[in-house]
């Protein structure tokens, strides 16, 4: 198979997800550039969450590939995928923190793991990465000491901990208040600007899809198929797909008053 192009940073190419005999999506190809923020959008059922298990490792492909800087991902052997997934950080939807280690000891975990640094070296990465998430002197906290949204701040921290290159979210708004959904999107767009990492992320939510996307896939459950890629505000001005235009406007939909039904 052909090397993905050089402005690519990751390109998902004929991949098709099942399992056993259950196919879940076919023929799925897209590309991603450096520095990009990629949203898998789709109705639930539709396989957000299974890409993105594809695209983390967890999951072989029925069919196709991944491509990371022009790399097959599932075609090379053991070691050059695990060198491959310590350029990765992944923030899991309910934030997966361990709730009996403080925030500093959730985010030294993986340091500890992947590199030689003494403690002290990694408790003041610790301290740099929750500075970065707005998190500064919540070194010693637990999580049941905080709010959702800080705790979905500190898994971030922890997923930056090893400075990948690529991060991962899955869901990153659930179970958050409109406020602080919003100042997640806003915090995502920073890192974007200032780490220059790739950013691929699961989310049904409009807001933050119309907000942080610069590109996206649309996945629909019944055809099993892509049915879009692209920025989810050009698909909104131009995309002639019902079902695209279904899910991109929902939101104004839900917005508009209730019909009146007044007596004969």
């Amino acid at each position: 198979m052909n090397a993905a192009p050089s402005d690519c940073k990751i390109e998902i190419r004929d991949l098709t997800m099942a399992y056993g005999s259950f196919v879940v999506m076919r023929d799925i190809n897209a590309k991603i550039k450096p520095a990009e923020i990629f949203i898998i959008m789709g109705g639930s059922g539709c396989g957000k969450s299974t890409l993105l298990r594809h695209m983390i490792g967890l999951k072989a492909p029925a069919r196709g590939d991944i491509f990371y800087d022009g790399e097959a991902f599932w075609q090379a052997n053991d070691d050059a995928r695990q060198r491959r997934l310590r350029t990765f950080g992944v923030l899991f939807q309910g934030g997966a923190l361990w709730s009996s280690m403080t925030l500093a000891e959730n985010i030294t975990l993986p340091l500890g793991e992947y590199t030689d640094l003494c403690a002290s070296d990694m408790r003041d990465i610790a301290r740099l990465k929750l500075a970065l998430v707005g998190l500064k002197g919540f070194e010693d906290y637990y999580p049941a000491e905080i709010s959702g949204g800080m705790c979905k701040r500190a898994g971030l921290a922890r997923a930056l901990a090893l400075d990948p290159d690529v991060l991962f979210f899955d869901e990153p708004s659930a179970g958050l208040d409109p406020i602080s959904s919003r100042n997640l999107d806003e915090l995502i767009l920073q890192l974007r600007d200032s780490l220059g990492a790739t950013f691929v992320v699961v989310t049904h939510e409009l807001a933050s899809i119309f907000t942080i996307a610069d590109n996206s896939v649309f996945l629909d459950p019944n055809t099993r198929t892509m049915r879009a890629q692209g920025n989810p505000r050009d698909l909104l001005k131009n995309s002639t797909d019902p079902y695209v235009q279904e899910f991109l406007t929902r939101g104004e939909r839900a917005s508009q008053p209730a019909p009146q039904h007044h007596p004969a």
